[in-house]
């Protein structure tokens, strides 16, 4: 009868459904709130859309009137970042065709125990692990004695191999003590051997970053063939996380 029938389900604390798990086979759209309790963000997204990509995603902020529609969440996220601030990058990820620019923070201690403590949030930590044993093998930076935390701000959840880069370059800057330069962002998945792997929708990436103002953008090498010269925005390629390292910090 052509009648859209909207059903809301209740999620108990284990993430299923309360009820059967069936109702999900049964509709065309599952629909997901999230949002941490301390932020006025929510994040509205598609677990199973039958008819487009589950990979987009709505950014709402809770106001007095109800929930607003964040135009540009980018820039929302990164409001409050420090100039100078160590353990500090930014990143262009994709959520799905949405490109959005987010902080990750690093922060690296001697540990005051016998093993090392790790503790991620908004990031995988099997991710943030591996990434610290790739920057000791081929970085010279040694981590296994140092606490290591790592946070996405705004309380966003990043998950695609392009914020390997970014999540690298975090690292060094906290454990060197050296702030990246502000006007700078980092693409790119990161390889077990050090090698800096091609990301997807480069182009759409470099135009989000260069509308918000920044100036230096460091890609995979790989990325460069077929793209735009043009953009507002200096492309620094890389083919190694040792040439990425040193080129940030050009006096280790």
């Amino acid at each position: 009868n052509n009648i859209a029938t909207f059903i809301v389900g209740h999620m108990t604390k284990e993430g299923t459904l309360a009820g059967p798990r069936t109702l999900e086979h049964m509709v065309d759209t599952v629909l997901y709130f999230e949002g941490e309790r301390q932020h006025t963000f929510r994040i509205l997204r598609a677990v199973k859309n039958r008819f487009g990509s589950t990979n987009e995603i709505g950014i709402f902020e809770m106001q007095s009137g109800g929930l607003v529609e964040v135009v540009n969440p980018s820039e929302v996220f990164l409001e409050e970042r420090l100039d100078g601030a160590t353990g500090s990058s930014i990143v262009v990820t994709m959520e799905g065709t949405r490109p959005i620019l987010a902080e990750i923070q690093s922060l690296m201690t001697p540990t005051v125990y016998g093993t090392a403590k790790r503790t991620s949030s908004g990031i995988d930590y099997q991710r943030v692990s591996l990434l610290l044993a790739v920057m000791e093998k081929h970085c010279g930076l040694l981590v296994q004695n140092q606490d290591a935390f790592f946070k996405i701000t705004g309380g966003v959840k990043l998950d695609e191999p392009a914020i390997d880069l970014a999540i690298a370059v975090s690292i060094a800057s906290s454990y060197w003590n050296q702030a990246t330069n502000i006007e700078d962002c980092f693409i790119g998945e990161i390889g077990l051997t050090g090698e800096i792997r091609r990301v997807s929708q480069i182009k759409e990436r470099l135009k989000e970053a260069a509308k918000l103002g920044f100036k230096r953008a460091y890609i995979p090498k790989n990325n460069l063939a077929g793209l735009d010269q043009t953009l507002a925005i200096e492309i620094v390629p890389v083919a190694t996380i040792q040439e990425a390292i040193h080129k940030v910090f050009p006096r280790q």
